[in-house]
C-alpha cells in the first residue's frame, strides 16, 4: 500500500466489512477503531491491526522501534473544560467599538490552574519549565508557535514527552474566565498578572477597537496577508459564558473549490443510516472529507459518486489538503461520467 501521506485521511475496509479512517497529522498516525482510541499509551506510540494493513507489518515496526504496544483497557473519559466559544459573522453585524483580535491558528489550550486541557479534556503533557510562572486559576488561550503552523503545533502539544519542541511554543492568553468582571476588567487583570508572573512563554494576546466595517476589513486582509487564519470579535463589557455565545465572533475569509466525489463514508450517531461525509479528490490526486454543510435531505440523498461539487474551505495544508471543508452544491453544468480509480 501508499504510504498515507502528511495531513491526509484513508478509509479502509476490514474483513467484517466494518469502515475505518486512518489519519496523518503532524506525523502522529491515528485510527477511528476502538482498539487504537482505547490504549492509554502516547498517541505516537499506538497502532492497531488496520494500521499494520494498510502500511504493513514492516513500517509500523520501524515506526515503533520494532515494538508493536497491544491496546489496553478503556481510560475513563475526560471532562471537558468550561470554554466559551465563538460563532462566526453573518456580515451584517455593525461590530463597532467591539474588541478585535487576531484569530490564531494553533491549539485551544485551557489552563485550569495545574495543566493545559484541550476542548476535549485531553491533557497536553507541556513541560514544568513552560508552565512555570503561570497563575494559579484559569486561563483561555491558544499553544501557537507561528501563521501556517498548525500542522507542526498538533506534532508538539500532542506527544506526551514533555520535550524540548515545547520551546517552540508561546501561550498566548486571550481569556481569564474565573475573574468575575466585565471583558475589559479581564483584560486589565490579564495584562497585570501574565507579564510579571515569572513565565517567559505566556503573553496576553494584543486586543484593540474595532472603529467600523471599513476598519474589520482592512485589518483582516492585513491579517489574512500577513498569513494569519482571521480575526476574532468581542462585545464590549460581556461575560464569560460557557458554550456558544454571540458574544464572541470569528471573522475570517473562505475560499471555493471543487473536487470529485469517489465515495460516501457512513454517518455515526444522529446520522447514522445516512450520509456522515463524502469522500472526495481534488485534481492533483490529495484525497480528503468534507463531512458538514449538507441539509438533511442531502445526507439522505448524497451527491453521486463521480459527480464534481463545489466545497468552501479555509487554506490548504502543507501537504495540500483543504483545512474544514464544508460542502456548497453540486456543480450543475458537471455532465461528465466517470468510471475510473482516477477522476482526473
Amino acid at each position: 500500500m501508499p504510504e498515507l501521506p502528511e495531513g491526509a485521511t484513508v478509509e479502509i475496509t476490514s474483513a467484517s466489512g466494518s469502515k475505518y479512517q486512518l489519519k496523518n497529522v503532524g506525523g502522529v498516525y491515528s485510527c477511528s477503531c476502538l482498539s487504537w482510541r482505547n490504549q492509554s499509551l502516547p498517541i505516537d506510540r499506538r497502532t492497531c491491526k488496520h494500521l499494520r494493513q494498510y502500511r504493513s507489518e514492516q513500517a509500523e515496526q520501524a515506526r515503533l522501534g520494532n515494538t508493536l504496544p497491544p491496546p489496553s483497557k478503556p481510560a475513563s473519559k475526560p471532562i471537558t473544560p468550561p470554554l466559551l466559544l465563538a460563532h462566526a459573522w453573518d456580515n451584517e453585524q455593525d461590530l463597532t467599538d467591539w474588541w478585535l483580535g487576531e484569530k490564531l491558528d494553533g491549539v485551544r489550550a485551557y489552563w485550569d490552574g495545574q495543566q493545559f486541557l484541550s476542548r476535549q479534556g485531553n491533557r497536553f503533557h507541556a513541560p514544568a519549565w513552560f508552565t512555570a510562572g503561570l497563575p494559579r486559576f484559569p486561563l483561555d488561550g491558544e499553544l501557537w508557535l507561528d501563521r501556517k503552523c498548525f500542522q507542526p503545533t498538533v506534532s508538539i502539544v500532542r506527544r506526551q514527552d514533555a520535550g524540548d519542541a515545547w520551546k517552540q511554543l508561546s501561550y498566548v492568553v486571550f481569556d481569564a474566565p474565573a475573574i468575575e468582571r466585565p471583558f475589559e476588567g479581564r483584560q486589565t487583570a490579564l495584562n497585570q498578572i501574565v507579564p510579571h508572573g515569572g513565565c517567559r512563554f505566556a503573553r496576553v494576546l494584543t486586543q484593540i477597537r474595532c472603529t467600523g466595517s471599513d476598519h474589520l476589513r482592512q485589518e483582516l486582509a492585513r491579517i489574512e496577508a500577513l498569513g494569519g487564519e482571521g480575526l476574532m470579535l468581542r462585545q464590549p463589557e460581556s461575560a464569560y459564558v460557557v458554550g456558544r455565545s454571540s458574544t464572541l465572533l470569528k471573522v475570517k475569509t473562505f475560499h471555493d473549490g471543487e473536487a470529485r466525489v469517489i465515495a460516501h463514508l457512513p454517518g455515526t450517531g444522529r446520522h447514522k443510516g445516512r450520509l456522515g461525509a463524502l469522500l472526495a479528490e481534488l485534481p492533483q490526486g490529495t484525497q480528503f472529507a468534507v463531512g458538514t454543510g449538507f441539509t438533511d435531505a442531502e445526507r439522505e440523498s448524497p451527491p453521486a459518486v463521480g459527480s464534481l461539487i463545489t466545497f468552501r474551505f479555509q487554506e490548504l495544508t502543507e501537504g495540500g489538503v483543504p483545512r474544514f471543508p464544508s460542502f456548497v452544491r453540486v456543480r450543475s453544468d458537471e455532465l461528465a461520467t466517470v468510471s475510473s480509480s482516477r477522476l482526473f
